[in-house]
């Protein structure tokens, strides 16, 4: 069993979940619940899935969790692009997340590198 919170990961992913919430938050009210939900689930299902794996038992199970944090963070890539392309996210915005994203998601593949290492 680890700490999530001491994982760069984790730490880098909450941040950008804490990003996207704020950015989210001036979307159209038509939005709220589609979009905006969307977007705002498969960013926190990043570090949630990452906070889970950590409890479970053994690295093939973080693993397995870290994937799934993967897959979260390619979803939240092209709902992003679909915003900005709505224009409901501004050009600033929109690189500084997308460049979160692509950041979280080296960090993940890169961890479970690490994670196969230690078998």
């Amino acid at each position: 069993m680890r700490d999530f919170r001491q994982l760069a990961v984790w730490n880098k992913s909450h941040l950008l979940t804490l990003d996207v919430y704020r950015a989210t938050a001036s979307f159209p009210q038509s939005e709220q619940y589609s979009l905006t939900s969307q977007i705002r689930r498969s960013s926190s299902s990043i570090p949630s899935n990452i906070a889970e794996g950590c409890g479970r038992d053994g690295n093939a199970e973080l693993t397995r969790f870290i994937h799934i944090a993967m897959g979260s963070a390619s979803e939240l890539e092209y709902q992003l692009l679909l915003a900005h392309e709505l224009f409901y996210l501004n050009d600033g915005d929109f690189d500084k997340l997308a460049g979160q994203v692509v950041e979280v998601k080296k960090m993940l593949t890169g961890f479970v590198g690490r994670l196969k290492a230690e078998r």
